[in-house]
């Protein structure tokens, strides 16, 4: 099963928990899981059907752009970062 990092301004959502193991083979099933565990967490992870523009995610150390259908491996580590911004 992927592990899923909480970012410490979800946490009140996730009764302080600070990470989660769920299975899934892309984001959207990783977020869907996310979602079951941690009711309304996707409203703040997600804008319609996408990843919040305010996020950045990093599967496995690496910040990927593929959206909602990001591959996800069984020991995945999965982030979820603000998003960086300059100039």
């Amino acid at each position: 099963m992927a592990r899923v990092f909480i970012p410490a301004q979800l946490r009140r959502l996730s009764s302080g928990q600070t990470e989660i193991e769920l299975p899934g083979t892309s984001l959207r099933q990783i977020v869907d899981g996310l979602e079951q565990a941690f009711p309304g967490i996707r409203a703040r992870l997600c804008t319609g059907d996408d990843i919040a523009p305010a996020l950045q995610v990093s599967i496995d150390g690496a910040l990927t752009a593929r959206g909602m259908m990001a591959p996800i491996g069984p020991t995945s580590e999965v982030h979820f970062l603000p998003a960086i911004g300059g100039g």
